[in-house]
């Protein structure tokens, strides 16, 4: 097969779909195709057994500043919008309690400075400061147990959107190929991307393509086309690999611990998980591999290919984990997937969530988790936090950690609006009804409109800069 467009999507993740969805529904470009290595769409990260299921807010991560907080708000509430205004039935998406656990002195007293004076109680309307007997009322097996003397507090609202990734990734691509001129390409990998006078032809196990604009949108692959074309020099990842314990119903919502400081990782949680309440996930780990896949040896080479075996990434990664809390923390994930020994050093994560669990309640989650590409940065020698994008001429490659699926329609949006750049102005985009389709359909408390605080509904906060997006 063969074609010709004005854009090109390589990647069938929420990434790359939330962004076929943006053009094809909220543009007038003529032609676009997304192309997909895999059979399936949404079948790597974004599928609902490889990620934690959480949409991110800001409220209750603990290692988000105020400013990081407020650029990821905006986002989830995005997605929030349209999972409200799509799925009313909530088969791609469920609402729980969700909540963040300070146990012992030290911890309460880094929520309340957090919620009080650092300012997350008025960016966040729903958000409340809860002791022991509402914790109690909301997730009793969060209290049960526990020293009685031992002091308890919890960050708690309702918005805890618990969200199947790889449905709602199909739900995009439904939509964008209900209009014209989308073209929609599975099992179709790419081989080749090569610039020419009128923008790439890509050459696919399947044919030649030929575009205008393209955006790689293919996790970590992203890099790794990026420096094929001589983009992201200055990069290279470090994989980490996420794993989970199950165990039985234990928790009614989402129950977050403290994030150790100076950690770019998710803290350990507890999650219900959004097709079976009867189930709960904690986790993730966090363990470096040597692959770009989860699972998937061919990925070793395409790991080598980032990395690029240079004297850069090397003193890169040596100071990167020659940090004192992050090595140690990297050397006791590893312990974690050793079989029988591995459960044993995890449960006391667990049991700071639910005391009362023992070992015998949890169990690996076989085939559960994925690879999160880390970026490092390697003039800084140092790791950066969150999303990468890269662009370059007509060409745009986005690396999505955590908080991508979270933020994927406003990094949609974004890369639309330079889309729409490097096709000269030909397209218009009709952001008033994109807003109106996703980010007007998020509930807010009485007297509180878009952009405004608890304390003054008609202050609006003020914008953040950009963070690693």
């Amino acid at each position: 097969m063969s074609g010709k467009y004005d854009l090109v999507i390589v990647g069938g993740g929420i990434s790359g779909a939330s962004l076929l969805y943006t053009t094809a529904t909220f543009t007038d470009i003529d032609s676009i195709a997304l192309i997909e290595k895999e059979d399936e769409i949404a079948a790597i990260n974004s599928d609902h057994t490889n990620n934690s299921q959480t949409l991110h807010f800001g409220d209750i991560e603990t290692n988000y500043t105020l400013e990081k907080a407020r650029e990821v708000k905006e986002g989830a509430e995005m997605l929030a919008g349209y999972l409200e205004n799509r799925d009313p039935d909530r088969e791609m998406h469920d609402k729980r309690s969700k909540m963040v656990l300070g146990v012992g002195n030290e911890e309460v007293a880094e929520l309340e400075r957090r919620y009080e004076g650092d300012g997350f109680g008025d960016l966040f309307p729903k958000l409340r400061s809860i002791g022991r007997e509402e914790i109690a009322e909301i997730e009793p097996k969060v209290v049960e147990g526990r020293d009685p003397d031992k002091e308890l507090r919890a960050l708690q609202t309702p918005d805890g959107y618990v969200v199947d990734y790889g449905a709602t990734t199909q739900s995009f691509v439904e939509l964008a190929r209900e209009e014209a001129g989308v073209d929609v390409y599975t099992g179709t990998k790419v081989k080749d991307i090569t610039p020419t006078l009128d923008g790439y032809t890509i050459e696919t196990t399947d044919g030649r393509f030929d575009c205008e604009a393209t955006v790689v949108a293919a996790g970590s692959h992203s890099l790794q086309i990026a420096k094929e074309l001589g983009y992201g020099e200055n990069k290279v990842l470090l994989p980490v690999a996420g794993s989970f314990f199950l165990a039985d119903d234990l928790l009614n919502g989402k129950v977050y611990t403290l994030q150790m400081k100076k950690l770019p990782f998710a803290a350990v949680h507890g999650d219900a998980d959004v097709h079976d309440s009867s189930i709960t996930r904690f986790g993730p780990t966090a363990k470096l591999v040597p692959t770009l896949e989860r699972g998937r040896i061919s990925t070793v080479t395409d790991f080598l290919d980032v990395f690029g075996l240079n004297a850069a990434a090397f003193l890169s990664y040596a100071n990167v984990l020659s940090d004192r809390i992050l090595l140690p923390y990297v050397l006791r994930n590893l312990v974690y997937d050793v079989p029988n020994v591995g459960p044993k050093q995890f449960l006391p994560h667990v049991q700071k969530v639910v005391p009362s669990v023992e070992l015998d309640d949890i169990e690996r989650a076989k085939g559960y988790g994925g690879v999160r590409p880390q970026i490092v940065d390697t003039e800084k020698k140092s790791l950066d936090m969150g999303e990468a994008k890269i662009v370059g001429d007509d060409i745009i490659f986005n690396i999505t950690p955590s908080p991508g699926a979270s933020t994927c329609l406003k990094n949609a949006r974004r890369d639309t609006l330079e889309v729409l750049e490097f096709l000269e102005g030909e397209y218009e985009f009709d952001e008033e009804a994109f807003r109106e389709q996703t980010i007007e359909q998020f509930p807010r408390p009485d007297g509180i409109e878009e952009g405004d605080t608890d304390e003054d509904a008609g202050a609006p906060l003020e914008p953040s800069p950009a963070d690693d997006d």
